[in-house]
């Protein structure tokens, strides 16, 4: 049997360094906002301004527990240094055990 958990998506300058990156997402984690937070260096390619935009950012996936679900997306969108961030989320199907650690 599986369990629930939530996954939020968001991006991050890539003109941040690795550091940077750790410092922005370090909070969530010793708030308890999350159980995991996953960061990875990718390129974005989207439309802004009437432009198209090709951009290295980092690409930032927080799993989550549904109760603390909003409170996170909150503080995302409280912190983020973007205009209009990307800010995503979906549930996944999990093992009972990563689920209880998601939970705790």
């Amino acid at each position: 049997m599986s369990e629930t958990v939530w996954i939020v998506q968001t991006t991050l300058s890539g003109e941040m360094n690795e550091a940077e990156v750790g410092m922005w997402c370090q909070p969530i984690i010793d708030s308890n906002l999350a159980a995991c937070v996953e960061v990875k260096r990718t390129n974005s390619i989207f439309r802004w301004d009437e432009r198209t935009q090709n951009i290295p950012e980092w690409n930032v996936q927080i799993t989550t527990s549904e109760p603390k679900k909003n409170k996170l997306i909150s503080e995302i969108i409280s912190k983020h240094p973007y205009e209009l961030p990307q800010i995503i989320w979906w549930s996944a199907q999990s093992t009972k055990e990563y689920y209880d650690w998601v939970q705790a």
